[in-house]
């Protein structure tokens, strides 16, 4: 097996690429261990000293490592372990998700008026068209979270969680986009 590594344009991301399907569907952000419970290979990375954050994608897993007493803690020492860790759970066999997922909520209701539902739908097919798969050769995702007043309320995760250019991607990108088509949409926030 090889995985393929790619930067991110966050320098505490690393974006993994194991050369099959990491999730059939949709995305998975784990923060914490705790989070990480109903996932074996989000457990196995999180075990890694240096791992605070695991991202799967539909074919890659961005890993976000954690600062150590301010020094941040060098990718040459935490690549090889997660690339071994990677490699043991898809030989293994073992599901990305357990049976039974528990533990995986969602990361919250979205929220809008009924009345701009056509707003709305309209929002969250130009995300899904033109915004998501650009973040996604970055390493992250970008959901819909709210419509209200003509804010745009989008939740980032992955590489895109934390990432110094996410602002710059979100008002500039994402916002002006938005505006363009969409003359209700005032601005763009993150959540």
């Amino acid at each position: 097996m090889f995985i393929q590594t790619e930067a991110t344009p966050n320098p505490a991301t690393l974006k993994f690429l194991p050369g099959q399907i990491v999730m059939e569907e949709g995305s998975l952000d784990f923060r914490s261990p705790h989070d990480a419970t109903a996932s074996p290979l989000a457990s196995r990375l999180f075990a890694i000293d240096g791992v605070s954050g695991v991202f799967f994608g539909t074919d890659f897993v961005t890993i976000t490592k954690q600062s150590d007493d301010g020094a941040e803690k060098d990718w040459q020492h935490l690549k090889p372990a997660i690339l071994g860790a990677i490699m043991e759970h898809f030989m293994s066999g073992e599901p990305v998700i357990a049976d039974d997922g528990a533990g995986l909520g969602d990361d919250g209701e979205e929220f809008f008026e009924e009345a701009d539902s056509q707003i709305v739908d309209t929002i969250k097919e130009l995300l899904d068209t033109r915004v998501r798969p650009a973040v996604a050769q970055d390493g992250g995702d970008i959901t819909f979270r709210g419509f209200k007043d003509g804010v745009v309320y989008l939740h980032m995760r992955g590489a895109c969680s934390g990432c110094p250019s996410s602002t710059a991607t979100l008002k500039y990108g994402i916002q002006n986009l938005l505006r363009h088509f969409i003359p209700e949409v005032a601005e763009v926030e993150a959540v």
